[in-house]
C-alpha cells in the first residue's frame, strides 16, 4: 500500500483542518485582542402619521392627530451599544465637542428625543443629564460621551418629521484605539443565533477548504500540450514596430508549451534582416542549414536577401505624429513628401499653419517605419540627409534647409515631438493610440484605421513579414511558432494589437494586394 499516494496525503491534510478547525473560534474568540467599539442599529422606523410618502395609512388619536406637524411623523428607535471586548471610557471620545457622537437623519427634522435603558443600566442615565451635550438641531442628533462596558447598551426613541420610513442615517464620531460601526447583532432582548458570527465564518472556511480538496481528488488529469507545440530555443529579431505583438506572442506560445524557450531582441526591420542572412550564411554547413531565427520585418526584404523565405503576417498601419503648437490636422502625400526633402521649411508655408520652422524627427535607415514611408507615402522619395544629432539644432549640417535628426526606436521619436515645438515624426499606429503634447495626421483626407483600412485608401500601411534562412524543418520550434502566429490564438494576438491578420478573410485579400 502506498500511504504517500496523492489521495492519502489530502486525506491527512483534511483530517488535520477540520481538527485544527474545531479549536479556531474558540482561540480568535477568547485569545485574540479586539479593538474597542461602538456598535449602532436602528431597531424600528415607523410612520406615525399618513402622509402619503411614507406608504402607510394610519388611524390616530390625540395629539398624534391633533399636531399638524404628525401628518408626515416617524418614529426611529436607535440603539448603541459596547460589541467590542474592551470597556469605553468619556475620555476614549476622540471629538473636541462636548458630545461624544452625533446620528445624522437624512431629509427629516428632529422633534423630540427620548433615552431609555435597560435596568442594569441605570447608573449611565447621569451623563444624560442637563450639560452632558444632549441635544438636537434639524436632522442632526448630539450624543452625550457615554462610559460604557462590554455589552452595556442605551436606546434612543427619536420623533421625526418631514421625510419617509427608512430614509438615510449614520452615527457619526471617533473612539481612540477603535471604531464605530453599524452593527446587526442581536440584542439581549432578542433571540440570539445558534453560532456566533465569527463561527459561521470559521464554518464557511473549512467548508471551502474541504470541498477543495476534494476537487483535488476528483480533478481529471492535467491536459497534454497543443498538438502544435515544440521544444528548443528560438530568437525573435527585426522590426520594432511588431515588437510588442512579438512578445505577447512568444509569452503565450511558452506558457501552452513547456519546453520552449522564446527570446524577442527588435533593433530594426533592415538590421533583422541582414542579421538573419549573415546567421544563415555562417550555418549553411549544419544538418538544419536553418538557424532558430526568426526576422519580423516592416515591407519585403531587399531582393538580394534571395535565400530568405517569408511569411506574410498582418497588414500594419503606421502614422504621421506632429506638435500641438502646429495645428494642422491633414496632410496630402505630395505635402509629406516636400516636408521630408526639405522644401517647405516653416510651416506657415501651407495653409492654416504657424510661423514655426519645421523639424523632421525620422528613424535610422535600419527601419521598417522609415523604409514604408519611403516606399508608400514618398513613392520612392527620400528625406533629405541627417543634419541634427540632437532635434535641436544643426550640428552635423549647417547649410541644410531644415533641422532632420534620425532617433533610434519609436518610443524616442514620440518623445522627441511631443516636447519639440514644429516638429513632424512617425510612428506605428498603436504607439499613437494616447498622445500628449502632439496628434495624429490624416494623410489626403483618411485616418489611420484598422476596421477601414481597405476602403479608406489611408497610404502609410504595410505588410509585416516573417522571415526565416531557407524553410525550417516541420519539427522545428520555428516553423510551430509561425503556424501558432498567423492562425488560431494568433491571430487573437495581433489582432489586440491594431493589425490585421492576413489569414482573415480582409486580410488575405489586402497581403495579397499589396505586392
Amino acid at each position: 500500500m502506498n500511504w504517500l499516494s496523492t489521495e492519502n496525503i489530502i486525506a491527512v491534510l483534511a483530517i488535520l483542518v477540520g481538527v485544527a478547525g474545531a479549536f479556531v473560534p474558540v482561540l480568535l474568540e477568547r485569545r485574540v485582542p479586539r479593538r474597542k467599539r461602538i456598535g449602532y442599529r436602528k431597531q424600528m422606523d415607523t410612520a406615525i402619521g399618513d402622509n402619503v410618502r411614507t406608504g402607510d395609512a394610519n388611524a390616530r388619536l390625540g395629539l398624534f392627530d391633533e399636531a399638524p406637524e404628525m401628518s408626515d411623523a416617524t418614529l426611529v428607535l436607535l440603539r448603541v451599544e459596547n460589541d467590542g471586548s474592551l470597556p469605553i471610557d468619556v475620555a476614549d471620545y476622540t471629538g473636541r465637542s462636548p458630545h461624544g457622537l452625533t446620528a445624522v437623519f437624512e431629509h427629516r427634522t428632529i422633534r423630540a428625543v427620548a433615552v431609555t435603558l435597560p435596568p442594569e443600566a441605570d447608573h449611565l442615565m447621569e451623563h444624560f443629564a442637563p450639560g452632558t451635550g444632549l441635544g438636537y438641531e434639524s436632522g442632526r442628533l448630539h450624543i452625550p460621551r457615554v462610559p460604557l462596558n462590554r455589552g452595556e447598551y442605551y436606546k434612543l426613541l427619536v420623533l421625526l418629521t418631514g421625510g419617509p420610513v427608512d430614509s438615510g442615517y449614520t452615527v457619526i464620531g471617533g473612539i481612540q484605539g477603535g471604531e464605530t460601526h453599524e452593527n446587526h447583532s442581536a440584542a439581549p432582548d432578542e433571540k440570539p443565533p445558534v453560532f456566533s458570527r465569527l463561527s459561521q465564518r470559521v464554518a464557511i472556511a473549512l467548508s471551502l477548504v474541504i470541498l477543495g480538496l476534494a476537487g483535488l481528488i476528483l480533478r481529471p488529469d492535467a491536459e497534454p500540450p497543443p498538438s502544435y507545440c515544440e521544444t528548443g530555443t528560438l530568437t525573435l529579431t527585426g522590426s520594432t514596430a511588431f515588437e510588442e505583438v512579438a512578445s505577447e506572442l512568444a509569452e503565450k506560445y511558452m506558457s501552452a508549451c513547456d519546453g520552449s524557450t522564446i527570446k524577442v531582441n527588435a533593433h530594426g526591420s533592415r538590421s533583422g534582416i541582414r542579421e538573419l542572412a549573415a546567421m544563415g550564411t555562417e550555418s549553411a554547413g549544419d544538418e538544419d542549414g536553418s538557424p532558430p531565427v526568426i526576422a519580423f520585418s516592416d515591407g519585403p526584404r531587399p531582393s538580394s536577401y534571395t535565400r530568405l523565405s517569408e511569411t506574410r503576417v498582418a497588414v500594419s498601419l503606421f502614422a504621421l505624429v506632429l506638435n500641438d503648437d502646429v495645428p494642422l490636422k491633414n496632410l496630402s502625400s505630395r505635402d509629406v513628401g516636400r516636408l521630408f526633402r526639405g522644401e517647405i521649411r516653416n510651416w506657415n508655408e501651407l495653409p492654416g499653419g504657424p510661423d514655426r520652422p519645421v523639424v523632421l524627427v525620422s528613424r535610422g535607415s535600419s527601419s521598417g517605419t522609415r523604409v514604408t514611408l519611403q516606399r508608400q507615402v514618398l513613392k520612392g522619395g527620400s528625406e533629405i540627409q541627417e543634419s541634427s544629432s540632437d532635434c535641436l539644432t544643426k550640428d552635423i549640417s549647417p547649410a541644410a534647409p531644415v533641422i532632420r535628426c534620425e532617433l533610434d526606436d519609436t518610443d524616442q521619436v514620440l518623445d522627441t515631438v511631443a516636447t519639440t515645438p514644429g516638429a513632424i515624426g512617425y510612428s506605428e499606429l498603436r504607439d499613437t493610440i494616447t498622445l500628449k503634447g502632439m496628434h495624429r495626421l490624416n494623410l489626403n483626407g483618411h485616418a489611420p484605421s484598422i476596421d477601414h483600412i481597405q476602403s479608406s485608401g489611408y497610404p502609410y500601411r504595410e505588410i509585416e513579414y516573417a522571415y526565416t534562412y531557407g524553410s525550417p524543418p516541420a519539427d522545428s520550434l520555428a516553423s510551430s511558432f509561425l503556424a501558432y502566429a498567423i492562425r488560431g490564438n494568433g491571430q487573437d494576438v495581433v489582432r489586440t494589437h491594431g493589425h490585421l491578420p492576413c489569414q482573415t478573410p480582409v486580410g488575405l485579400r489586402m497581403c495579397g494586394e499589396e505586392e
